[in-house]
């Protein structure tokens, strides 16, 4: 993922879905440790609902 998208991801999960600053956090310190996914390890550590999953993944494909 580019770093433009990427920013936009973040824009999007605070923006849009009102994903807490430090819920991100959390999720990038794992991804520092797992190349996983961001938004997979947010819904792993249960910080983001399986319906806020899908809208991400929705806006994945069509940002």
């Amino acid at each position: 993922m580019t770093p433009s998208r990427y920013s936009r991801l973040i824009n999007f999960l605070q923006e849009d879905l009102a994903i807490s600053a430090a819920s991100i956090a959390v999720a990038m310190r794992h991804r520092a440790q797992d190349p996983g996914s961001l938004t997979m390890i947010l819904w792993q550590y249960g910080l983001i609902t399986r319906e806020q999953l899908e809208q991400i993944y929705d806006w994945l494909e069509n940002a």
